[in-house]
C-alpha cells in the first residue's frame, strides 16, 4: 500500500515539477567555465562630421560593435524561466505594443550603448506584448527558453523566449 501512494505523489507530483519556474539572474545565462567576451575594435571616425550627427543633418555611418556568438548555457534550452530585464522593441502590433523584443541587462542597451554580448540578450516574442509608453521600466518575462541564436538589425541574442506572462519588475523582486 505504501509503495502504491509514493508512486501515486510520484506520477501527481511531475506535471508540478514541469510547471516551476526557474528565476535566472543574468549571470545565469553566461557559462560558469566561459572566458571573458571579446569586443570587436571600435571604429574609427572622423570626429569634423560629429557635429552633424548630433544636429541630424547627417546619419552615423558605423553601428555600435558586439561581442556575438558568445558561449551560452545549453542546460537552460526547454526550461521555463523567469528573467527580469529592459525591452527594446523589435516590432509592434497595430493596437501599438510592443511584441517582439530584445531583452536586456540595463535600460539604453542596443540604442545608446554597444549593445551587450550575445549571451546577454534574449529574443522575445509575445501575442499580449507591452504598452510602447511603459518601455522605460524593468520587466519580469516569463516562458519557455530556446538555447538559439537569434539576429536582428540592433544585436544576436543567443537565447529566445516565448513570453507567455509579462509584467513589471518591482524594486526588492530579487
Amino acid at each position: 500500500m505504501l509503495r502504491r501512494l509514493l508512486v501515486l505523489l510520484f506520477v501527481v507530483s511531475l506535471p508540478l515539477q514541469a510547471a516551476q519556474v526557474r528565476v535566472l539572474g543574468w549571470n545565469d545565462l553566461v557559462p560558469a567555465d566561459a572566458p571573458p567576451p571579446v569586443f570587436p575594435e571600435l571604429p574609427m571616425h572622423d570626429l569634423a562630421e560629429l557635429g552633424d550627427v548630433l544636429m541630424g543633418e547627417a546619419e552615423a555611418t558605423t553601428s555600435m560593435p558586439q561581442a556575438t556568438g558568445q558561449p551560452v548555457v545549453q542546460a537552460l534550452d526547454g526550461q521555463r524561466v523567469r528573467l527580469p530585464g529592459y525591452i527594446v522593441p523589435l516590432d509592434m502590433n497595430e493596437r501599438g505594443r510592443v511584441t517582439e523584443f530584445l531583452l536586456v541587462p540595463f535600460y539604453g542597451a542596443c540604442i545608446h550603448v554597444p549593445p551587450p554580448p550575445s549571451n546577454q540578450i534574449v529574443h522575445a516574442v509575445s501575442e499580449l506584448g507591452v504598452p510602447i509608453q511603459e518601455l522605460w521600466q524593468p520587466f519580469w518575462i516569463e516562458g519557455p527558453m530556446q538555447v538559439e541564436a537569434v539576429s536582428s538589425e540592433l544585436a544576436e541574442a543567443g537565447y529566445r523566449i516565448q513570453a507567455q506572462k509579462i509584467y513589471a519588475y518591482e524594486e526588492g523582486d530579487l
